[in-house]
């Protein structure tokens, strides 16, 4: 998928991804249900520019009729995000913005209001 002007191992992003985990308040981590965070290296075929992703039910969506449903997903891409990237604090800012990102879909919060608050 081309080359990247960072390079930063596997293991040393996912790491990134679990510090901006804990810069994530408690009490918003608290409200999440039924949700798991992963790290992928590659977005969908098709959506190369693609740094994060979130599947599921938001809970904004969830009726008295949720249950029995696998977790939600939110995808982490470490490729396009490495891509984009000039330095390793620019990966840190870039993984902060992408996770924040992809737990506000979780809460319901679409990308146009995403994009007005700044984390687009």
């Amino acid at each position: 998928m081309g080359d990247v002007p960072v390079e930063m191992s596997r293991e040393r992003f996912e790491e990134l991804v679990g510090d901006a985990l804990d810069e994530v308040p408690e009490e918003l981590l608290t409200l999440m249900s039924n949700v798991v965070i992963l790290v992928e290296d590659d977005p969908p075929p098709g959506e190369p520019e693609l740094l994060g992703l979130y599947e599921g039910h938001a809970l904004t969506e969830r009726g008295w009729d949720y249950s029995g449903v696998l977790p939600d997903r939110i995808l982490i891409y470490r490729r396009p995000i490495l891509r984009i990237c000039d330095s390793d604090e620019d990966v840190v800012d870039e993984v902060a913005v992408t996770v924040v990102h992809e737990i506000a879909h979780h809460f319901g919060i679409d990308d146009d209001r995403l994009h007005e608050l700044g984390w687009g």
